[in-house]
């Protein structure tokens, strides 16, 4: 029979590795923060009419009407919309995207409104 001490030791190494506590831990890599931009919507048009974001990256759209009007601000090919009361503020948030371009209106004026998304 093994005398206590060594049991006792036995007993804590294998919980020490059995559960992994002697093992380091994982670095992990926190996700990249969202890249913000504004956008303002305003009687008709969205400004910039041109925005250039970086490819790969997740970005934030950071969405104000200042006109009268409702708005939506949407990009159908990217499954994005956004509604918009007159006044109100919000935010868009968009997934990596490849390099290309990507076209953005206001529903309510498609003749008038456009913001071409320029990923570099």
């Amino acid at each position: 029979m093994l005398p206590v001490p060594v049991v006792r030791v036995a007993f804590i190494l294998t919980l020490w590795f059995g559960l992994g506590w002697a093992t380091a831990p994982r670095a992990q890599t926190p996700p990249a923060e969202a890249v913000t931009f504004d956008v303002v919507i305003k009687n008709g048009r969205i400004v910039p009419a041109r925005l250039e974001v970086p490819a790969g990256r997740k970005i934030k759209l950071a969405i104000k009407n200042e006109g009268p009007g409702p708005s939506e601000f949407e990009n159908l090919s990217l499954r994005v919309e956004k509604v918009l009361a007159p006044g109100a503020s919000s935010f868009l948030v968009i997934h990596p995207l490849k390099p290309g371009s990507y076209r953005f209106i206001d529903e309510f004026h498609p003749d008038t409104s456009e913001m071409l998304l320029i990923a570099k």
